[in-house]
């Protein structure tokens, strides 16, 4: 029982390490990737507290060296999604009533594990199965996971602080519980940090969590659950399954406990779990609450008052970072006529600079893309602009998933603001500018709003402040997270809180207090000191 009321440290964000030549950090990561590629890796699941093996073993290998095996995860069936939701309603109780401060001190522990002895180890984990260069894991899976770990620690306590008024003779309370249920978290394969907050949040609120990530990402979200058990994590609070999507949601969406879906993957699954959750909503004991981030299709307007070399570079880095597979990845671009061969020249330098290959080479600024299903999509998308006559490939376009599932960077250039690659999210290190009239910036700004589904990030460069004002007035509702003179990736925990609205999600900005509160159900308790003993009230009295 606690005697005090608690303060937690203030969080700051993480510092990112530069891994220049010499540097420990260097060397430690280094070290750490040879490590895996000596060693295979078995991954069982962890069902309340237990490592599950099943009969079936499936093989992981970089997306970059697809010849290599890093090890074998063991996959499950209907049977472990059942294993799993007994677990997190077993464990439910004691971690609900464990004390706040408790459960703040394993993610605060958690946090300081990932930025101290397993950042070497969560990076490189990251580096091999999701083809990340060293500075793209650094601030993903090290800075990123531990600012959110660490800032919704501060977060909860904001919201717990949260009290209402008090009326003479009366105590009014409130008190955030955590969802009557179990909470299930599907993760994606490019953000170790979102694998690791999807199922952390929720967690740390009080609630137990089953956790699918994607197949593609199960060697470092072994991982973070390793670090979360060191941590002290209780068993069954966050149960690890490695099974098939349609196996898990058939289980799990008719369970009476459901009680939240924490979601990032594509808009087209997302909408095909609500409509599930919809149809089966009688069944469940309270409403679930369903947050998701989806798909983007990221823009980047330049005005023609603007610095083109800014420009370029936040298109050199905003669309072929991470091979142009963040949500947020500058996708499309709209460039006033009188700047283009500026920026055009800038462009095909910096592409024609980058160097493409493995991770363990730190001089590759790219790497591969995740998987051969994403190959073969994304390179379809170039062979047809190759055959299109009202597109033009300016740069790049060759695939070859020979050794690994390389795409080159690769920009078109679109005669019209609505062909197929202006408007369709591709995932990939494809950027299409369109070149517009500098007399049009407005009628472009308009466009540029109607052409896409999604409004998840974007970008306005200009020097004008007219003009400025004008794109962030016009282009209101067209990014959850907007940028002024910078690349529309990057967010940051307790900086810039992510996520879009219309079809790039339920825009509940992770890395924010918002976040959280969708993993409470707040219980107002009055307490009446001095309570009336006689129903009758004055006004009865006529004289």
């Amino acid at each position: 029982m606690s005697i005090a009321i608690f303060s937690t440290p203030t969080p700051a964000n993480e510092p990112v390490l530069n891994y220049g030549p010499g540097s420990p950090e260097k060397a430690a990561l280094k070290a750490a990737l040879a490590a895996f590629k000596e060693n295979q890796t078995e991954i069982p699941m962890t069902i309340g507290g237990k490592k599950i093996k099943s009969g079936t073993k499936v093989s992981m290998h970089p997306p970059h060296e697809i010849k290599h095996t890093l090890g074998h995860y063991y996959k499950g069936g209907s049977d472990v999604v059942n294993q799993a939701i007994d677990a997190a309603l077993a464990a439910k109780p004691s971690w609900e009533n464990m004390p706040w401060e408790e459960r703040a001190a394993i993610f605060l522990k958690a946090a300081d594990l990932i930025s101290g002895p397993y950042r070497a180890k969560i990076s490189a984990a990251t580096m091999l199965c999701q083809s990340k260069n060293p500075y793209q894991a650094e601030i993903d899976a090290v800075a990123e996971l531990a600012d959110f770990f660490r800032f919704n620690v501060q977060y909860m306590t904001e919201i717990y602080a949260q009290q209402p008024n008090s009326a003479p003779g009366i105590w009014n309370r409130l008190e955030y519980r955590p969802l009557e249920g179990f909470i299930f978290a599907i993760t994606p394969f490019n953000f170790t940090a979102i694998s690791g907050n999807l199922p952390g949040a929720p967690a740390l609120m009080g609630n137990t969590v089953i956790w699918k990530p994607a197949e593609s990402q199960i060697f470092s979200a072994a991982v973070v659950m390793e670090i979360l058990e060191e941590a002290g994590l209780p068993p069954g609070v966050i149960n690890l399954i490695f099974v098939d999507g349609p196996a898990a949601g058939e289980i799990i969406f008719s369970h009476p406990s459901f009680a939240g879906l924490h979601f990032t993957g594509s808009t087209g699954v997302f909408n095909h779990l609500w409509g599930v959750i919809g149809k089966n909503v009688s069944n469940y004991i309270s409403y679930p609450r369903i947050v998701g981030e989806t798909g983007g299709k990221d823009f980047v307007m330049v005005h023609p008052s603007a610095d083109p070399g800014p420009v370029i570079t936040a298109l050199s880095r905003g669309a072929f970072e991470y091979q142009g597979q963040k949500c947020s990845a500058a996708s499309r671009a709209y460039i006033p006529k009188s700047l283009w061969p500026a920026v055009k020249k800038g462009l095909i330098e910096d592409i024609q600079s980058f160097k493409m290959g493995s991770v363990e080479d730190f001089s590759n600024f790219v790497n591969a893309v995740i998987d051969e299903r994403s190959f073969d999509k994304i390179s379809n998308y170039i062979a047809q602009a190759k055959k299109d006559k009202e597109v033009e490939v300016l740069v790049g376009g060759g695939c070859d998933k020979s050794e690994g599932y390389y795409v080159e960077p690769t920009i078109l250039v679109a005669n019209d603001p609505d062909y197929r690659t202006m408007c369709e999210e591709i995932f990939g290190p494809v950027l299409t500018i369109y070149v517009y009239e500098d007399k049009k910036f407005e009628e472009t700004l308009e466009k540029l709003d109607k052409t896409s589904p999604y409004a998840l990030t974007g970008a306005i460069f200009a020097k004008e402040r007219a003009a400025i004002q004008t794109a962030v007035s016009k282009l209101r509702h067209s990014a959850g997270n907007f940028y002024i003179n910078d690349k529309p990736t990057g967010a940051v925990v307790g900086q810039q809180p992510f996520g879009g609205s219309r079809a790039s999600g339920t825009n509940d900005k992770a890395g924010s207090i918002l976040n959280l509160y969708r993993w409470i159900s707040p219980r107002t308790i009055k307490e009446n000191f001095v309570p009336p003993k006689d129903y009758r009230y004055p006004f009865l009295a006529e004289e």
